[in-house]
């Protein structure tokens, strides 16, 4: 026994648009197929019924749709076997059509054909129940009413009479392109929807999944020329050296470009602890050293390989500072400016570690090669006091300087101190804290992202999937956010 109209499921949520500029889609629980092209109106109605029709079949019961097109909207009733019920139909006020351009000749003399329209039968309900009638999607208007429409006012004959004998014109191929622009959604992967995709449902993505992707798009990006970011604060325990491995992971794992970590530290850095050490010990002042021959338009690209120390899993390269305890050389200016040329050569990012004091010839010239900054801080107020010192110093020596500190990105990172034995308010108060200084840094620099805290970072070396999916997440933010900056 089939099913009254009121007893069709609404479910799934399924419409047929038909747009005036002859397109049509039929739109099945948020997920949208082209309707084949047709000639007229009408043909796109069959068409968008005949995916209907088939989307009832799958279901093996009658659907309901709902219907737009140029002439008016209302719902339909459609079986498995074809047969279409209309439930309700509204036609929106007629539109006065207007003639085809002059250039055409035929539109220039539309002929008129004098007919009546076939009366319409009227139809008594039932008694029992509202009767619905069975009849096809509204048909186009006659040849008669178009006709009527376009035909020419009797001031108007003369001038399009003289528009008829105008040569025909045709636009340019390069005016248009059957090349579809428009990239296909992927259907989601993560969460219930995915779950219902891989079971054969296809569901669209969810508003986090989405911004998933376009942070992946961003980081993924290649850029002409190389770029250089610079991790900054005047103050120890702010998280720089984390920051700088999980950019250079992020961005290396992503965008598959070739990326090094620098430990530009005055003094003895911190990054070759945190990092996979390789197979030898050589520092940034070897490489300097050895900068005619890295240089050398002879020399081969794997030699590079001598001086960094590959991250075999998050593949990346980590350019250590001096670790000799026995010596006492400073890294000037001059030295910068060559491990820099050195390593824009190999590599397309390069992102470097800092000491704290902005005063060093190094710490300067780094900000001169500098496309990026990057100011992370943990939730101290002593931490995000040297970051906004950091930013006043960047912004009052003016120029390039203070166009990086305008343009900077804040990384906020929610304390370690004691975190373990945090419980209830304990907590609640860090989260707090870590809200109110990102709050505080929002109006003076271009982003801020917040970084949950995640015992992976704590102690030892820094692994991207050590990291728990919460953190990952918001660090994939942050280099996105990193990224929008090139």
């Amino acid at each position: 026994m089939s099913p009254t109209t009121t007893e069709v499921l609404a479910f799934p949520n399924i419409k047929a648009i038909i747009s005036d500029n002859g397109t049509a889609e039929v739109v099945v629980a948020g997920n949208s197929r082209v309707v084949p092209a047709g000639e007229t109106l009408q043909d796109l109605r069959d068409n968008a019924l005949a995916l209907v029709v088939a989307e009832a079949k799958t279901l093996q019961r009658p659907v309901r749709v709902r219907i737009e097109d140029p002439e008016g909207h209302g719902e339909l009733i459609v079986h498995p076997d074809g047969n279409v019920e209309s439930v309700s139909y509204e036609t929106r006020p007629a539109r006065r059509r207007t003639a085809a351009p002059a250039s055409t000749h035929a539109a220039s003399t539309p002929e008129v054909i004098d007919a009546a329209p076939a009366p319409t039968p009227v139809v008594k309900p039932e008694a029992a129940q509202p009767r619905v009638d069975r009849q096809p999607w509204p048909p186009l208007p006659t040849e008669t009413a178009l006709a009527a429409d376009v035909a020419p006012a009797a001031d108007e004959a003369p001038q399009q009479a003289v528009a008829a004998d105008a040569p025909v014109t045709r636009r340019s191929l390069k005016e248009t392109s059957f090349l579809v622009s428009t990239p296909v959604l992927e259907p989601a992967t993560q969460g219930w929807r995915g779950a219902l995709t891989r079971l054969g449902f296809r569901m669209d993505p969810s508003a986090e999944e989405l911004s998933e992707r376009e942070d992946i798009r961003t980081v993924s990006q290649h850029w002409p020329g190389p770029r250089t970011i610079a991790v900054v604060n005047r103050k120890g325990g702010a998280n720089k050296t984390p920051t700088v491995v999980m950019l250079s992971a992020i961005l290396a794992r992503y965008s598959g470009a070739a990326t090094v970590a620098w430990d530009n530290n005055e003094s003895q850095g911190t990054l070759g602890w945190r990092t996979e050490k390789g197979a030898h010990d050589r520092s940034v002042l070897e490489l300097i050293d050895s900068s005619a021959e890295l240089l050398s338009p002879s020399t081969n690209a794997a030699e590079i390989a001598k001086f960094v120390h590959h991250q075999t899993a998050d593949k990346f390269d980590v350019l250590r500072s001096d670790e000799n305890d026995e010596g006492d050389h400073e890294v000037t200016a001059e030295e910068v400016d060559i491990a820099h040329q050195v390593l824009t050569r190999y590599y397309r990012l390069v992102i470097m570690d800092s000491g704290n004091t902005a005063r060093a010839a190094n710490w300067r010239r780094m900000i001169d090669h500098t496309n990026q900054l990057v100011v992370p801080v943990t939730a101290i107020e002593d931490r995000a006091e040297a970051a906004r010192l950091t930013l006043q110093t960047l912004e009052s020596r003016g120029g390039h300087d203070a166009g990086l500190a305008r343009n900077a990105v804040v990384i906020v990172s929610e304390s370690t101190d004691a975190k373990r034995s945090m419980t209830g308010d304990a907590l609640k108060r860090a989260k707090a804290e870590a809200q109110r200084i990102a709050d505080g840094f929002e109006p003076f620099v271009r982003a801020v992202v917040r970084i949950p805290y995640d015992p992976a970072l704590v102690n030892g070396p820094i692994r991207y999937e050590a990291l728990q999916p919460a953190t990952q997440r918001a660090w994939l933010a942050a280099a996105a956010a990193v990224a929008k900056g090139f």
